[in-house]
């Protein structure tokens, strides 16, 4: 907490982080996915405590483009701590506005985001050096090594989360996934059709998420790891359709290195820009100083440990519900448990007269993109929530005594589909909350492991 470091591999990660945000938010406007994920529902998921926060009509486009505007501003170092605050503040309210978006690695942004607030991550070759006239060559070894713990706990929580039965014993989900890829090149036809193959890939994917944040603070195995990384998330690039999240990991990984490689990532940024050189930071006009010691360094310190405790316990909160995470999914989001699981399932809804009995289905579609259906089926906060939808919409049409059941079945990890909600609980009574929903019906089988 009291050593010093050199500043480079901090100036580098907040380069490539701004850029990789940047280029995030244009393929994501440029998809046209604003308009089909936020503006074409009529119903919206939303997270526990964050019903408020909803899409913004025509201004969800301002959003994203304030979003944008701010990674760039993190990119250039420009008014930067400003730049990372709104970024995190608009990066997370776009995650927030539907749960049905909800990804790993979109949460990982929002951390590193606001993890990134209290970095003094522009004190090097930023415009704010130019515009300050002050740069420091090094700063604290804690705001490095925050970013790597960040990454070593996504990494190494990922592999905890592959110590199960499934994945281990069964080869489970990839033996589903992986068959499908038949049209691959090389592999497609051979490889992604075997068992053998599925169980290596289960077993290799359990090893490399434990071990590569050890080795990837070894030195002399760090290329090694870097290479393995690299291979890794390519490789699942071209197997799923995990958007940006590779090439993130990978880029920010390169925070692992020594400081003589990230100043030579910086020499070669100079020699791109070598007539806008002196605006971020090597201008005579500068002044240099050794050590940086943030503003308010004790306060943050204090928070980030606040911070990382978090991070630690918080993937572990599921050991306080009963039954199988899998099933129930009590405490499965923010864990890092990433694609562990292929579930399928069908749930459709019955509005009926408490007083008289009379009852009718509802159609799905009239209210729910398919997507949006998609990921409501089998998850039990999702249904809860489109009960309340329903209930409330049948009562404002003027429908009495509306109660609200389920007939919800799901299949997980290949098995055969089994009831998934007790149809005979009024989910429209029912109420969100932290504790257990006890209206979702009993796992049939187990599944053993972390």
């Amino acid at each position: 907490m009291n050593r010093f470091t050199d500043a480079a591999p901090l100036a580098v990660f907040r380069i490539l982080f701004g850029v990789m945000m940047c280029f995030s938010i244009i393929r994501f406007w440029y998809n046209g996915w604003i308009e089909k994920l936020y503006l074409e529902p009529s119903f919206h998921f939303s997270y526990y405590g964050f019903e408020w926060v909803k899409p913004l009509g025509s201004w969800t486009y301002v959003l994203f483009a304030v979003c944008g505007l701010s990674a760039v501003g993190i990119a250039l170092g420009y008014r930067y701590r400003i730049s990372a605050s709104v970024f995190f503040l608009s990066f997370t309210y776009i995650e927030l506005m539907d749960k049905t978006t909800y990804l790993n690695h979109y949460y990982f942004i929002s951390l590193v985001g606001f993890l990134m607030i209290f970095l003094p991550a522009s004190a090097y070759y930023s415009l704010d050096t130019f515009r300050l006239k002050k740069s420091y060559r090094k700063v604290p070894c804690w705001t490095i090594d925050s970013i790597k713990l960040m990454l070593a706990i996504v990494y190494f929580y990922a592999g905890l989360a592959k110590l199960n039965s499934d994945w281990l014993l069964r080869a489970m989900p990839l033996k589903i996934w992986l068959p499908s890829k038949y049209d691959l090149p090389l592999v497609g036809g051979s490889f992604m059709q075997q068992e053998w193959f599925h169980f290596s890939m289960s077993w290799a994917g359990m090893l490399y998420d434990l071990a590569i944040p050890f080795l990837l603070l070894y030195r002399k195995t760090r290329l090694l790891a870097f290479g393995l990384v690299v291979f890794f998330h390519v490789f699942t690039r071209v197997l799923f359709p995990i958007g940006m999240f590779p090439f993130i990991m990978i880029v920010s990984t390169l925070i692992f290195f020594d400081a003589g490689f990230h100043h030579k990532i910086l020499s070669f940024i100079d020699k791109l820009t070598d007539r806008f050189s002196g605006w971020i930071g090597r201008g005579a006009s500068v002044t240099f100083y050794e050590n940086l010691i943030p503003t308010g360094s004790k306060w943050i310190k204090v928070m980030l440990i606040g911070f990382f405790a978090f991070q630690l316990l918080i993937p572990f909160r599921y050991l306080f519900y009963p039954g199988e995470l899998f099933w129930s999914e009590e405490g499965f989001r923010f864990s890092w448990r990433v694609m562990l699981m292929d579930k399928v399932g069908y749930t459709t809804y019955l509005i009926r007269n408490g007083e008289t009995g009379k009852s009718f289905e509802v159609d799905n579609s009239d209210f729910l993109t398919p997507f949006q259906e998609k990921q409501m089926s089998f998850q039990p906060d999702f249904i809860l929530e489109y009960a309340h939808y329903l209930g409330d919409h049948f009562s404002a049409q003027g429908h009495e005594n509306v109660e609200v059941y389920a007939r919800s079945y799901v299949a997980l990890n290949g098995r055969l589909s089994q009831p998934f909600i007790n149809d005979t609980v009024n989910l429209y009574r029912e109420k969100e909350s932290f504790k257990p929903k006890n209206w979702i019906l009993p796992f049939n089988d187990e599944i053993k492991g972390l």
